[in-house]
């Protein structure tokens, strides 16, 4: 079997021959392709310039955009301590139950009057009354034994003269009988012996008797001046009570000892404290009000020892009160305690320092016992270099800020004063109009920005 070759076989069903195309030259590129290519090329280069050619400064400058910076200003400053406190009279009255002079005098008082709280009263006015009715039956009681006690003297007088007559005419029988005896003992020659002994005995009898009866008349007027000395005392006894009861009542109505504004004490009631009213029952001596002369007021307020060490008398300050907060009075330091004192309890190694200062101004309003804060100015200058203290920065022991020069800022050390708050006053190493940085420094050098 043999095969057969046709190089001329007919093409395989379903594929074409390609046919011949002649060769085709190359088209040149069009322009707008060209300026796009250049375009981008030249963005390029641009952004490689910024990022290799342009200075360092200028690319540490971008990096530190956002500092802030301020300029050192001529101006006034004023360092305060702020110290809480309450208002005080500096001139007052207290008004206390009188105290009874009686020797029963170990009685409650009941107020049947008392002044407004928070009147004015002038000086000598009734501020308050006490229930003195069982005082004034007291009273009565002690004249009517004082009547008694002068009767008493009276019936004793009259007993003690009849005594004293009595006694006289005892003498006066004693010194007849002795006369008679001697009468009958000048006849003894014509008696026996026996009488006239007898008659001699009488009459040393009745000597001796008219002799007693005389001493006795002595001491019977001591003793009757004695009785009549112990009715007396006894008399004036119930006199001097009487009259200190009396003065007691007196004392009852008590008047106003200055002008000025009342201020009523607080008590107990059972469980209650409150304000003492008219009814209230107060014991002798026992302090119920307060005439409260509005015109010297002062705050008593307390500062740490750290604070009291640069307060000096008469440094001036502003009050202002919680219960009237569009009130605001000048005062001044008028006195700074010696000694700190501790607190109570848990603050009692809390050491503080008792401040009073003088409020200048009157104001209707201000009474005893409103809370206070005080502004007291320690320290001020009017004409000062002012720059923030939060640009100031402590570097080494010193003092230091930073000052633009150009686009840059340099550390420089200054001399600083009083401060406040927000401020602080330099006094060497800056001058005015000179712009200093705020913020602290980033790492690296500090570059100043637009």
């Amino acid at each position: 079997m043999s095969a057969i070759l046709n190089p001329t076989a007919a093409p395989t069903p379903g594929l074409v021959a390609p046919e011949a195309r002649p060769p085709q030259t190359p088209k040149k590129p069009s322009s707008m392709r060209v300026w796009v290519l250049l375009a981008v090329v030249a963005g390029g280069a641009w952004a490689v310039y910024n990022f290799l050619a342009k200075p360092k400064a200028e690319n540490k400058s971008a990096q530190t955009t956002g500092i802030r910076t301020t300029k050192v200003a001529n101006g006034a400053i004023r360092r305060v301590l702020r110290l809480t406190g309450a208002t005080a009279a500096k001139n007052f009255s207290m008004v206390a139950a009188p105290m009874m002079r009686g020797p029963d005098s170990g009685r409650a008082l009941i107020l049947i009057y008392v002044a407004k709280s928070g009147g004015i009263v002038k000086k000598g006015e009734v501020v308050a009354q006490i229930d003195a009715q069982s005082m004034k039956d007291h009273v009565d009681d002690i004249d009517t034994q004082i009547q008694q006690a002068d009767a008493d003297v009276r019936k004793r007088k009259a007993e003690q003269e009849l005594a004293w007559e009595g006694l006289q005419q005892n003498i006066r029988v004693t010194q007849a009988e002795l006369a008679k005896s001697k009468l009958d003992s000048s006849a003894a020659e014509v008696r026996t012996v026996i009488d006239a002994e007898l008659l001699k005995l009488s009459v040393e009898e009745q000597q001796a008797t008219l002799k007693q009866q005389q001493a006795d008349l002595a001491s019977q007027k001591i003793s009757f001046a004695a009785e009549l000395r112990i009715l007396e005392i006894t008399k004036e006894r119930h006199k001097r009570h009487r009259d200190r009861h009396a003065i007691d009542v007196e004392k009852f109505t008590i008047h106003a000892p200055i002008a000025g504004l009342v201020v009523m004490q607080s008590i107990w009631r059972g469980s209650d404290m409150g304000q003492v009213q008219q009814g209230d029952q107060i014991a002798p001596g026992q302090p119920f009000m307060q005439v409260v002369d509005t015109n010297s007021m002062l705050v008593q307020s307390t500062a740490s020892q750290v604070e009291s060490d640069e307060m000096r008398l008469g440094q001036p300050a502003v009050v202002s009160f919680d219960a009237f907060p569009d009130l605001q009075l000048k005062a001044k330091v008028s006195s700074i305690g010696a000694i700190a004192t501790g607190g109570r309890s848990v603050n009692y190694f809390l050491r503080t320092v008792p401040v009073y200062l003088s409020i200048s101004e009157h104001d209707n309003r201000v009474i005893p016992d409103l809370s206070t804060a005080s502004n007291v100015t320690v320290d001020q200058s009017e004409h000062s270099l002012l720059i923030p203290r939060e640009a100031v920065e402590a570097k080494n022991g010193k003092w230091i800020v930073r000052v633009k020069n150009g686009d840059q800022f340099i550390e420089r050390e200054i001399k600083l004063g009083t401060s406040d708050n927000l401020n602080v006053v330099v006094t060497d190493g800056l001058r005015e109009g000179e712009e200093i940085a705020i913020d602290k420094p980033v790492a690296g050098p500090l570059m100043a920005s637009n």
